[in-house]
């Protein structure tokens, strides 16, 4: 269960705390702030989370690593219970704290993704496809054993930190089921209504990546679930 629980924990802290400055202080810190927020956040847990559970924290990531033969359909099945609890975990500390709490909403959704601002139905599939592409592609990549590094987190977390400088003019960014259904559960109204672009296309976007990766990679039987250490 330690792998259910950092999965769990680790989309709960994604979405409280990077979901969580863009409620907080978008107006203050703006686009860019919230971007680096994501990535920082994402930084830290991979090297904290990662050798329990991988860190995934994004059902996107999970069915990238099933297809590539990382893990199997009962572990993949695993983690997205775990995140989506995690994510509706995370968007309940928010409206908490956007109601008993009395802090203001600066995004008036709860953060949630929506389209029609700036782009439109198609324009939100395409481009939520398209960075979660890329943020599951380097996924693989960094953590596969041909490709494997020491800065496997930076790099993860600054490609999340780059896909959402790109995507949060456009959609607010998910690229992550379990970010989006969260928030929007909450918010309700027009964005509940179009969160399921945002569950579908970045898992699209997964599929594409796990497809596009054996390319460059060999694909490979590994586990991106390091075995915890012994006790004592």
């Amino acid at each position: 269960m330690r792998e259910f629980w950092a999965e769990l924990l680790g989309t709960f802290c994604l979405v409280f705390f990077a979901v969580g400055s863009a409620v907080y202080g978008i107006e203050t810190i703006g686009f860019v702030g919230v971007a680096l927020a994501f990535g920082l956040v994402l930084l830290a847990l991979y090297y904290a989370l990662g050798p329990v559970s991988g860190c995934h924290i994004n059902p996107a990531v999970t069915l990238g690593a099933l297809l590539a033969k990382r893990i199997d359909v009962a572990t993949a099945v695993k983690y997205w219970i775990a995140q989506f609890i995690g994510g509706f975990a995370g968007a309940a500390g928010l409206k908490f704290m956007t109601t008993a709490g009395d802090v203001a909403d600066q995004t008036g959704t709860l953060g949630a993704n929506g389209y029609g601002a700036a782009v439109d139905l198609g324009g939100a599939i395409i481009i939520e496809i398209l960075l979660t592409f890329l943020l599951v592609f380097i996924f693989l990549a960094v953590t596969s054993k041909r490709g494997k590094t020491s800065f496997a987190g930076a790099a993860f977390g600054l490609v999340l930190a780059a896909v959402h400088l790109v995507g949060i003019p456009l959609t607010g960014t998910s690229v992550n089921p379990a970010r989006s259904l969260g928030p929007a559960l909450f918010a309700g109204g027009e964005v509940l209504g179009q969160v399921w672009v945002f569950i579908l296309a970045p898992l699209v976007g997964g599929y594409l990546a796990a497809s596009a990766q054996p390319l460059l990679y060999a694909r490979e039987r590994e586990s991106a679930t390091p075995a915890a250490p012994e006790e004592a």
